[in-house]
């Protein structure tokens, strides 16, 4: 088998294709792609808790404390006692922040717009579906040894 005919080549080369398209608009805002997917996964009424943010961008724990802080010593966001529980902490964006999550939520969409303009509808919900099961996959299986 071709590893072009393989899932994960061709999920791989087309996350790497999307990736260096949004970190080329980005960097003309003087930011980068992870950084506008931390922004578009803050709550902007509630916060988000920190140890939240990292899964909800398919990141590690620990990958995501040194960019909380560059994102925090920037003036993007800023950290708040939660509420309700005082021992949590909560990220919430400051108005730069605010900008800068407008700015990337713009280039999601246009990229969007764009896929959606070439690809018809039922092809998209066929590319959904298999994703979502690709996922489940992942998720819920064990990994299979090589014999």
């Amino acid at each position: 088998m071709r590893p072009d005919e393989t899932v994960c080549f061709n999920i791989k080369t087309s996350w790497h294709a999307i990736h260096r398209m949004y970190n080329s608009v980005a960097a003309n805002y003087d930011s980068n792609m992870s950084v506008g997917f931390v922004l578009l996964n803050i709550d902007l009424e509630h916060g988000t808790p920190s140890t939240k943010i990292a899964p909800l961008i398919g990141l590690e724990s620990r990958s995501i404390t040194r960019m909380l802080k560059n994102l925090e010593e920037a003036g993007l966001i800023e950290r708040r006692p939660d509420a309700t529980d005082k021992r949590s902490v909560r990220i919430f964006l400051t108005e730069s922040g605010k900008e800068k999550r407008e700015t990337a939520k713009q280039a999601v969409l246009v990229f969007n717009e764009r896929v959606r303009s070439i690809i018809p509808s039922d092809q998209l919900n066929v590319f959904f579906e298999v994703m979502r099961k690709i996922n489940a996959i992942t998720e819920s299986e064990k990994i299979i040894q090589p014999q």
